[in-house]
């Protein structure tokens, strides 16, 4: 159940990737006006991973490896003539890796809390999820809410009504997505990215 993904590059599960507009690593004088860092939470399986890998390569994998603690990937997109750097964050969902990742909430400008739209149980989870982000994170951090596969809509476990009403109580925004598909994965990210530009100028170049 789930996608991890398989990776390609380097990184704690093995994932290092640059969009296509995006720079690489290690160089010194990076090509950007803007670096957000976001971080991908949610329960094990929800597809956090292939997320990822859709967003950063457009690739996709059926291949389900669990993220071993904390993996990342970096797309430069660019917003209103700015060159946006994201570096984004995937955190392992099982409860053994959690005083690794709670590290990691620290200076995040915006988290996506994922469920699948398939079990009931991840879509309760968000809940749990929200108490971490409230003691580890910023209060300033901005968050999405997302619902995961999609495509598998015949097995849907959470109503897309239920979860919007949810998410408005908490006045977080919310949208569905399929990594398999490549359904709305580019406009979770980059609607975050826009909605943390709006509100100030997090690390500049």
């Amino acid at each position: 159940m789930g996608c991890g993904g398989s990776k390609e590059g380097t990184g704690v599960n093995g994932i290092q990737t640059t969009g296509s507009s995006g720079s690489s690593h290690g160089e010194s004088h990076p090509e950007y006006d803007m670096l957000l860092k976001i971080l991908v939470i949610g329960d094990s399986g929800v597809g956090k991973s292939c997320m990822l890998l859709r967003f950063a390569d457009n690739r996709f994998t059926d291949s389900y490896i669990s993220t071993i603690g904390v993996d990342f990937c970096i797309r430069t997109i660019e917003l209103d003539g700015k060159k946006i750097k994201l570096q984004i964050w995937d955190t392992a969902g099982q409860e053994r890796f959690k005083t690794i990742t709670t590290s990691y909430y620290r200076g995040a400008h915006g988290l996506i809390i994922v469920y699948d739209i398939t079990s009931l149980d991840s879509f309760n989870s968000i809940k749990r999820w929200l108490i971490d982000v409230d003691r580890f994170a910023s209060p300033s951090v901005l968050k999405l809410i997302v619902g995961n596969k999609c495509d598998l809509a015949s097995k849907r476990a959470v109503d897309q009504k239920v979860a919007k009403k949810f998410s408005d109580e908490l006045n977080i925004p919310f949208m569905e997505t399929s990594a398999k598909d490549s359904t709305a994965i580019d406009e979770a990210f980059i609607r975050l990215a826009a909605d943390i530009k709006k509100i100030g100028t997090p690390t500049t170049r």
